[in-house]
């Protein structure tokens, strides 16, 4: 069977994985920066990092996340969560191993890493600002 028509909605799984990531980082963000972000703070101090790290990390989950909902600097937010996620595997939920351990975060580590590479796709607003695609 030949699915090489698929090849012309690509631009779709870009928009979906973007979406979805996105949306799910909202999720996660929104409530440290509206309520809890000195308390976010604290605990990132609480497991051998800066304070400061805390809001660095709370505004890369929460603005990281509209902007891949938007596809407005869809590389650097994807950088920006990746690395968040990479640090949430490593000081959050390694020793809890895969299962029930950091399988979620790795899934969004995952997700964020692609975009690095893809971009956000012919439906963003990168695309639309950068000129569709085009080098000269």
């Amino acid at each position: 069977m030949n699915l090489r028509f698929l090849d012309r909605l690509q631009p779709l799984g870009l928009l979906a994985l973007r979406v979805v990531l996105g949306a799910i980082m909202i999720g996660h963000g929104y409530h440290k920066v509206f309520g809890g972000l000195s308390k976010h703070a604290g605990y990132v101090a609480s497991i051998g990092m800066p304070h400061w790290l805390g809001y660095v990390s709370a505004f890369a989950e929460f603005g990281g996340g509209i902007l891949l909902v938007a596809g407005l600097c869809t590389r650097c937010a994807a950088i920006a969560i990746f690395i968040n996620m990479l640090v949430a595997i490593i000081k959050v939920h390694l020793h809890q191993g895969l299962m029930g351990g950091y399988e979620y975060p790795l899934s969004l580590c995952a997700m964020a890493f692609a975009l690095i590479f893809t971009g956000g796709g012919p439906i963003s607003i990168d695309w639309v600002i950068g000129g569709g695609g085009t080098r000269k």
